[in-house]
């Protein structure tokens, strides 16, 4: 039988592991880093610090023993946040070495490096290659996800074969997976959505109504593709599930992270305060300011990501950067898009 280790008992890990398990038709086991959250899990079925209230399947068995974890692994699954990520890795790597598929569920930038998940694999699991590197990403809240709410996603592999075998793993009757090889823009797509989602928010915070919100997500739609074509993405994927679709979820629901921090920065309250009083990571803050970072080297024009780092990292007010926004200069509505599609020669 097919093994899968799941490294990080967070929401989206519990979610993905628990959406396997149920499928009665491989392996599965949950890594937890606190011995007593396993433990939770194991008796009582439940993850009641990141998914209150959801029931988890009993066959899920959950560990803080990572050797036991990985032992006989043929996908590793990692849900580790950005910050976190290369260093687990690391400990993961010494044990499983290269031998199994290593998809990751994260989405964001390492800030120190600003290189996205797939490339930290390249560099800390020694042997490993493409084909055996995936991301599984899209519209995905974890609690209507465990909960068996309709859903999809994008999994997204170089190689089409090893993406077809994630497919068939992750696919469930109300959990539909597609294929995409362009694991650059399914990455960067869900690291970026997480910034235009915290601007999203501002507005809705800011009382500012439904016009400004569908422009800040429009706009922040095209930046997101104005951004990663540079760095080799494909523009059709932000139609897809990794850009328009996992920006729609991530803007619209009162369960994203990024979302509700930008509400309180609209409101007025400083982003330390509010990331204090949270138990989960909200990636966009963290992620902002190493994608301006790239962007402004690329030449990239960014204005949604440029004031988002000014909110969240140089305490600048909103009323500056409300203003800012709105006495941009105003261009062709693709622009950034269309220089590449001219230069790539597509229709």
């Amino acid at each position: 039988m097919t093994k899968l280790a799941f490294i990080g008992a967070g929401s989206w890990g519990t979610a993905t592991a628990s959406l396997v398990a149920r499928k009665n038709a491989y392996e599965t086991v949950l890594w937890a880093r606190r011995p007593e959250l396993a433990e939770t899990i194991n008796l009582y079925h439940e993850n009641p610090e990141y998914l209150p209230d959801a029931r988890l399947p009993e066959n899920l068995e959950a560990t803080n023993d990572l050797e036991k974890a990985l032992h006989d692994a043929d996908v590793i699954v990692m849900g580790v946040p950005s910050h976190g990520f290369r260093s687990v890795l690391r400990e993961v790597a010494e044990i499983a070495g290269p031998g199994p598929c290593y998809a990751s569920l994260t989405k964001g930038l390492e800030v120190a490096t600003r290189k996205r998940m797939s490339q930290v694999l390249s560099e800390e699991v020694e042997g490993i290659g493409d084909s055996c590197i995936a991301v599984l990403t899209g519209p995905n809240l974890a609690k209507e996800v465990v909960e068996g709410f309709p859903a999809a996603s994008t999994v997204a592999c170089r190689d089409a074969t090893t993406a077809a075998r994630l497919q068939e793993i992750f696919h469930a009757p109300t959990f539909r997976c597609y294929t995409n090889t362009d694991v650059v823009g399914c990455e960067l797509g869900g690291a970026f959505k997480n910034v235009i989602a915290i601007a999203a928010g501002m507005a809705d915070g800011l009382g500012f109504g439904d016009n400004a919100k569908a422009t800040v997500m429009t706009r922040g739609l095209a930046e997101m593709a104005r951004f990663s074509v540079k760095f080799g993405a494909q523009p059709l994927t932000f139609l897809g599930l990794a850009g328009v679709g996992d920006l729609m979820a991530t803007c619209a629901s009162p369960q994203s992270r990024n979302h509700s921090v930008g509400i309180e920065l609209g409101k007025g309250r400083k982003i330390d305060e509010i990331i204090g009083s949270m138990n989960m990571v909200a990636e966009g803050v963290k992620s902002c300011k190493p994608i301006l970072e790239l962007g402004l080297e690329a030449g990239v024009w960014m204005p949604i990501t440029e004031n988002v780092v000014k909110i969240c990292h140089d305490d600048v007010g909103l009323e500056e950067v409300v203003t800012d926004l709105l006495a941009r200069e105003i261009r062709s509505e693709f622009a950034g898009i269309e220089e590449y599609l001219e230069i790539n020669e597509i229709p």
